[in-house]
């Protein structure tokens, strides 16, 4: 989630392939049985499109005992963007928006000007042991749209183009992919899709898109030759055509990027910005409480950190 603390992702070795811009692997921090993988930032790519932060939670079991308990928290400048494979999440924001998250959804928060929220399990699932896994990333809003008013929309898997062909299947979470589209409303172009290949099933992933890249979520990859295996990210060079061709396993992949961004994002815990001072303002105001409260959810929140 996006509290969590993560370690740098690290540099990987360099590869053959001339396609291939950086190999990107995370590093992973475990919280109590739970981990996280950071794929981005790291200081060699800081963002591909507007993606500016790639988290990848558990996949864990949380005992009976267990829940997942994600106290209000402050964001600007930025789009969250949570999507499961397994478990549910009940987000509540200072817009007094209640919804409980599950696989296959997608929950779409633009923080704009600033919002808080926070990320619980659902009271029912309470007491019971419960599979929890999925990403979280950070859309950076393009510099108009930086101070917008705060917004949450949520897309039922249902509404989602389905990707259903010989060995490939899949969803188009956001944007445009394969000839299919996704309702989920975004401010610049952006790329995001679960894909699964079938064992050693070929798929092009074209250069429509200013900037790509790839998680491997499961199974192994090759591409031009090389193979990359479960949680590598692999970012590719602008313009060239890539065939993605599964191992002898199959994988599972997101694909995601999109359109580059006109000016640097500084990142400091919760904040996004193309202002050092706008983040500097911002840490002033959660630690002031000048932010709004999360109606429901008012007795805890994440203190604003000291480093």
């Amino acid at each position: 989630m996006s509290f969590f603390p993560g370690k740098d992702p690290l540099s990987g070795d360099a590869f053959a392939c001339d396609a291939i811009e950086n190999l990107i692997i995370p590093r992973t921090t475990d919280l109590g049985g739970f981990s996280v993988r950071r794929a981005l930032p790291t200081a060699k790519r800081r963002l591909v499109g507007p993606f500016i932060f790639f988290d990848r939670m558990g996949p864990a079991i949380f005992r009976a005992d267990q829940a997942l308990d994600v106290r209000p928290h402050p964001h600007i400048g930025l789009s969250t963007v949570t999507y499961l494979f397994d478990g549910e999440i009940r987000h509540l924001d200072s817009l007094g928006t209640e919804k409980v998250i599950r696989p296959g959804d997608i929950n779409l928060m633009t923080a704009g000007r600033g919002i808080v929220h926070s990320e619980r399990t659902p009271e029912n699932l309470r007491g019971h042991p419960l599979a929890m896994s999925g990403l979280q990333t950070w859309l950076a809003l393009p510099d108009d749209k930086e101070e917008i008013d705060p917004a949450f929309h949520h897309t039922e898997k249902t509404e989602l183009s389905l990707i259903d062909s010989d060995g490939a299947s899949g969803r188009v979470v956001i944007g445009n992919f394969d000839g299919l589209s996704s309702p989920v409303k975004v401010f610049t172009d952006t790329l995001y899709v679960d894909l699964q290949l079938q064992p050693n099933r070929s798929f092009p992933f074209g250069a429509e898109h200013e900037e790509r890249a790839v998680y491997m979520l499961a199974g192994s990859l090759i591409v031009a030759g090389d193979r990359f295996e479960a949680d590598q990210l692999l970012v590719f060079r602008p313009g060239d055509a890539i065939t993605l061709v599964a191992g002898e396993k199959g994988c599972h992949l997101m694909l995601f990027g999109g359109a580059a961004l006109n000016s640097k994002r500084y990142i400091w815990w919760n904040f996004v910005s193309s202002s050092k001072e706008r983040i500097e303002q911002a840490k002033e105001e959660w630690r002031t409480g000048r932010f709004d409260i999360v109606p429901g959810d008012e007795q805890e929140f994440i203190p604003l950190p000291e480093s």
